[in-house]
């Protein structure tokens, strides 16, 4: 297999590059397809089976509502916001035609280290971005202010749940840029024993 034959799945992985959610326009997946994205999203890693992490699919009907909970948030802790701020705050919310909040949603009464639990939710949003580059569209993968937010995060759960992304999900209306990636010699290594 070789990553120029766009056949096999390890050129589907290496084809993947996350979009922009400014310039992912319409179609995004349908009902069935974002159901199988998120079916294969929580075929993850997931040491003693918990599910440490959610998905909340936030419908195009209901964005305006997410716009408002963001920047009131954005105003309650910042009550001298520039208006510049507020609207990019206000298009972070209309992004790309679906979106799907993901939640670490950590099982704190059991044994597994939270740490490992942090690695599974991680593991769920990645799964999920190669699940939308399978189905044909782009993904952009976004923290930023929203994401640390309390008020924004209560919008959609509780402490001791965090944000692990807003998961913007559509077609490219350009196409996608490829960005530099590591030097393979820098980070990888055999290890020796000591001695």
């Amino acid at each position: 297999m070789t990553f120029n034959d766009r056949t096999t799945p390890l050129s589907l992985l290496a084809s993947r590059r996350s979009g922009k959610p400014r310039d992912l326009i319409a179609p995004g997946p349908d009902a069935t397809q974002l159901d199988e994205i998120l079916t294969i999203a929580a075929r993850t890693p997931d040491h003693g089976k918990l599910a440490p992490w959610r998905f909340v699919i936030v419908d195009t009907g209901v964005r305006a509502a997410l716009a408002g909970v963001i920047t009131d948030a954005y105003r309650a802790e910042r009550p001298q916001a520039a208006r510049s701020e507020i609207d990019s705050l206000e298009q972070f919310a209309h992004q790309a035609p679906a979106l799907v909040v993901v939640l670490y949603s950590p099982k704190t009464a059991s044994h597994i280290p939270l740490w490992e639990q942090e690695l599974s939710a991680g593991a769920a949003c990645m799964n999920l971005l190669h699940a939308v580059h399978a189905q044909g569209f782009a993904g952009g993968w976004l923290t930023g202010w929203p994401s640390f937010s309390d008020a924004v995060r209560d919008a959609f759960g509780a402490a001791p749940e965090r944000i692990a992304g807003f998961m913007f999900i559509g077609t490219p209306a350009r196409p996608l840029d490829e960005r530099p990636r590591p030097d393979m010699a820098k980070i990888v290594s055999h290890w020796t024993p000591a001695g």
